[in-house]
């Protein structure tokens, strides 16, 4: 049987205790081997330390510049955050104003760099960078994201990718939704892609997690995974151990738990790594 690998990610490290308590549950007792943080969340303190001592845990850079708070003071980034520090709530709203407000361009370098520089301060070393709702993947962000790459040695960028028709022969709820993300993200991936493979930065052949946002269940994930053809992939989702928070974080939690889940992922071949072996191995990405 061919050796496959799987990485299994749990995103907002640093957001909340039970979103922190959920990650290292799921890598102690289940299958997560990897999280991304997010340096301005509110337990980001808690999330570190937490990591510290785990040191199997891949720990990635989780970009936020949309629905979340700024490193970097308000006053020193009036065109991307409020007066509180705030980004904008709406990903179409802040993607325009990257995309056609020079001044903020300038100021989102700057954000991007603090990021990066609070996550190295942190004496973490960096797996990976993903992003927020995945803003990432906006041609401006990622175009500074790979102008940064050498300097804070960023080697791979999830760039979402999934078949559509997989997902619909699971859950064909929110159809519409799902149909225009899969068009949005496809042509993301395209532009990404050539962009970061260019400079060397690697991306996996497969990225689950965008069309059933807070549906990764074990029920979902037992049937995506003998779905699945490629061979270098990630699985990411959003465990919480609080439903005030995020009410279907128990329900991700319950599936990166799941024995079955793992026997399923070992009975198609996959091994479970995260991204730092990636890194070390050479693959067709």
């Amino acid at each position: 049987m061919r050796i496959r690998k799987v990485v299994i990610n749990g995103d907002d490290f640093g957001l909340s205790p039970s979103v922190n308590q959920a990650v290292i549950q799921a890598h102690e007792q289940g299958i997560l081997t990897s999280t991304s943080l997010m340096v301005s969340g509110k337990a980001w303190a808690e999330a570190v330390a937490l990591a510290k001592t785990h040191p199997n845990l891949g720990v990635g850079l989780h970009l936020v510049l949309v629905c979340g708070q700024s490193v970097l003071p308000p006053e020193q980034i009036p065109h991307l955050v409020d007066r509180q520090g705030n980004f904008p709530d709406d990903p179409v709203k802040a993607g325009l104003n990257y995309q056609l407000n020079p001044a903020a361009r300038a100021e989102l370098k700057q954000e991007i760099r603090a990021q990066l520089e609070k996550f190295q301060q942190t004496g973490l070393s960096l797996s990976h960078v993903d992003g927020h709702l995945h803003l990432h993947t906006h041609p401006i962000i990622l175009g500074i994201l790979k102008d940064l790459a050498a300097e804070f040695g960023i080697k791979i960028i999830r760039l979402p990718s999934e078949e559509l028709r997989f997902t619909l022969t699971i859950d064909r709820s929110n159809l519409p939704i799902k149909i225009i993300h899969s068009q949005i993200f496809r042509q993301l991936r395209r532009y990404g892609e050539r962009l970061l493979h260019s400079q060397g930065i690697m991306t996996l052949d497969k990225v689950y997690g965008l069309l059933a946002t807070g549906k990764m269940s074990e029920g979902y994930l037992q049937q995506l995974i003998p779905q699945i053809q490629a061979n270098v992939i990630e699985i990411y989702s959003h465990p919480d151990c609080s439903e005030e928070t995020n009410p279907t974080g128990p329900l991700e939690l319950q599936a990166l738990l799941s024995p079955s889940i793992r026997d399923r992922l070992q009975d198609c071949g996959f091994e479970l790594v995260n991204f730092h072996q990636l890194a070390q191995r050479p693959t067709n990405t």
